[in-house]
Formats: C-alpha cells, sequence, structure tokens
C-alpha cells in the first residue's frame, strides 16, 4: 500500500499551512469563560484568505475555479485547519459543493459552483439527523407536489447554519429513496432553533414544515447521499488527525521543559510510555484515515465496501482522539485546566469531533453488519 501523496495534493497541504500559519486557536472566547455561543459568526477573515488562495474550490473542476482535486487533498487540508482550531464551515462548504458537483443537475452546478469557489457562497449539511443518533436521510421527509417539492422534519446540530446561505438536507421520499435538498435558512417555513456545541460554537436545531422547494434545487440522483455521508465523515477523521497532532506536539513540548527532581517529566518513564501510546493511537488515525480517503478518491473495489474503511477510520479517530487529549491534559497537571492555555479548547473541540456523525460505538455496529453482509472468504 503506498500513502505518497501526490504533488498537487502536497502543494495543496504547504498552501493551508501557510494560510493557517498565522491562526491563533484561542483567538476567540473560551466555552469555560462564557454562557452561549463564542462568536455569532466564523472567521471570516480566514475564510476571505481561504478563497484567495484557491482553497475552498480544490474538489471543483477547472470550469468553476478549481483544482479538481480528490478527498484526500481535501483531508491534507482539513488536518492543517483543526491544528489550530480554525473556525470555518471548510469541511461542510467544501463536501456539499463536491456533492453539488458530482450529482447535482447542470443548472444547478452552474448557479452554485463558482460561486462557492470563490468563497461567496457558504453551504453547510444538515448530517445528524433529529437526535444526533438516527439515520439523518430519515429525519425529514421529501413528498412531490407538482413542480416542487415539501420538505417536513427536524435536524439537529446543523453546524453554521445560523451563517451559510443553504444547508444540503437529505430526505426521506414516499418511494423509500433518499434525495439531498439544498434549503435557504430563510426560507418560509425554515425555523432555526439554537444549540451550543462542546466547543462553544452556535449549532442549530432545523425544523422544516411543509417548506416549498424547487426541483432544480433537489439531488435526486442514486447514491448522491451515501457519497456525501461518506466524504463528511473521513473529513471528520482528518479533523480529528490534526487536533490529535497538534495536542501530542504540544504535550511534549511541555513535558520536555516542565521538571521534577531536577528533571525534565518527559524523561519519567510513565510519562514516556503514556506519549509512545498515544504517538500509536494518532499512527492507527493517520493510516485508517488514508485508506478510506483512498476508497473515497479512487472508488477502488476491495473485500469490503468503503463504508467499511470508513467505519474503521471513524472508530479510531473517535478513540484515539479521546484518548491523546485525556493524556495530555493529565500529563499537563493543573496547567492543563488553566483557560489561559489552549489545551482545554483542544479538548472540547476533540469532544465535538468523537461523537460527530456518530461515536465510536455506532461506527462499530455499522462495521458488525457490514461483515455479516459480507463474509470474509
Amino acid at each position: 500500500m503506498d500513502f505518497t501523496f501526490s504533488e498537487e495534493q502536497q502543494a495543496a497541504a504547504e498552501a493551508a499551512a501557510g494560510v493557517f500559519a498565522d491562526v491563533v486557536p484561542d483567538s476567540v472566547p473560551s466555552p469555560a469563560d462564557i454562557t452561549g455561543a463564542v462568536a455569532e459568526d466564523f472567521d471570516r477573515a480566514l475564510w476571505a484568505r481561504l478563497a484567495e488562495a484557491d482553497l475552498l474550490s480544490l474538489l471543483l473542476d477547472e470550469e468553476y475555479g478549481g483544482a479538481g482535486l480528490d478527498a484526500i487533498a481535501l483531508c491534507l487540508l482539513l488536518r492543517e485547519s483543526a491544528k489550530v482550531l480554525a473556525r470555518v464551515p471548510l469541511l461542510e462548504s467544501s463536501a456539499a459543493a463536491a456533492a453539488v458537483q458530482a450529482f447535482g443537475s447542470k443548472e444547478l452546478r452552474s448557479g452554485l459552483l463558482a460561486r462557492a469557489a470563490r468563497g461567496e457562497l457558504v453551504l453547510t449539511v444538515a448530517a445528524h439527523g433529529r437526535t444526533g443518533h438516527d439515520p439523518a436521510e430519515l429525519a425529514v421527509t421529501a413528498r412531490r407536489d407538482g413542480d416542487r417539492w415539501l420538505l417536513d422534519g427536524v435536524q439537529t446540530a446543523v453546524p453554521w447554519a445560523y451563517n451559510a446561505d443553504l444547508v444540503v438536507v437529505p430526505a426521506h421520499t414516499d418511494a423509500d429513496r433518499t434525495v439531498l435538498a439544498l434549503v435557504a435558512p430563510d426560507r418560509d417555513g425554515v425555523v432555526l432553533a439554537e444549540q451550543i456545541s462542546t466547543t462553544g460554537e452556535r449549532l442549530a436545531e432545523l425544523r422544516l414544515e411543509s417548506v416549498p422547494i424547487a426541483v432544480v434545487d433537489v439531488i435526486d440522483a442514486d447514491g448522491a447521499w451515501e457519497w456525501l455521508r461518506d466524504l463528511l465523515t473521513a473529513g471528520t477523521c482528518a479533523l480529528a488527525l490534526g487536533l490529535g497532532t497538534a495536542v501530542l506536539r504540544m504535550t511534549a513540548e511541555y513535558t520536555g521543559k516542565r521538571e521534577q527532581f531536577g528533571f525534565p517529566v518527559a524523561t519519567f518513564q510513565a510519562v514516556a510510555v503514556q506519549t509512545a501510546d498515544r504517538y500509536i493511537d494518532l499512527r492507527a488515525m493517520e493510516a485508517t484515515l488514508w485508506q478510506a480517503a483512498w476508497r473515497i478518491a479512487s472508488g477502488a473495489p476491495g473485500a469490503l465496501p468503503a463504508a467499511a474503511d470508513l467505519a474503521v477510520a471513524k472508530i479510531w479517530a473517535a478513540e484515539g482522539v479521546r484518548r491523546v487529549v485525556q493524556t495530555a491534559q493529565h500529563l499537563h497537571g493543573g496547567f492543563g485546566a488553566d483557560t489561559e492555555y489552549p489545551l482545554h479548547r483542544y479538548h472540547a473541540w476533540a469532544k465535538h469531533l468523537e461523537l460527530s456523525l456518530g461515536p465510536a460505538a455506532a461506527h462499530e455496529e455499522a462495521l458488525g453488519d457490514l461483515l455479516a453482509a459480507h463474509p470474509l472468504a
């Protein structure tokens, strides 16, 4: 197995590192310091810099101003963003735009993609269902009404819903199919109820009451939702990997300077063993992520569907990032709880990523179902 990145993918990662170099992880108030959301909007200045560097259009074709790259390049970009806790809808907007390109009509593509590539149009995705534990595609129903669709239902924990121009909503039809509807948050029949993540970021419960959506704004191609969900899952794993990498580096620097009994605590066997275990976690997170991203990007067949690789990657991402931040807190001692030090914020983001799109247990169950349905020889 060759995980060597192409020159184009490496160039995207290097460009991302350059854009994120000046981002300060604690540039917004800590969720521990205030009640409610830490900010009303995402980092628009950073969003503009990403657009200027052509990093909002990596997955889009050249005709829309994109680079025509793949899921691996997006994951490299997301890994860099998570190292500094970049407060931008990079995963959601990029994945939604890619889904429109892959499955949307020509009219929909021409109306949205160039604007999304320039950062002028912000997209997000309702991917957590009614409760966060049930399939997102079953939380909303879509019924055809002449030349439009009508949507009814509830989606919880929609990221950036208050700031996005369009929300991609999976919905279930009477014909037992899933469609993707592009819904403007300010449309008649749409109600947003504020929810606050562990990160302190503003989420929304999205309530839809007979919301009319034009046919052109609905993607009804087979497999569109599954493809988008897989890309979101891989991207979430990439965010967890980037965050965990930054936290382990932070821990290594701290334990290398902190002294007890005249020696750096990093030289103590108990500390070295714990950090070595977390390094192994990160390498497992990395290997499973790139395997899953490669399956999405290449469409290569395997003994199991690509969904199995994604389940394995999310299991490692959820469990691994949790262990990394918990060990970091332990090795930092009381200093790790200081709200003037960024570790507590990384911890809050790690908990959010651990549970996003399902915790490890949910993906273990999904993997078990796939193994049962596709017995290995």
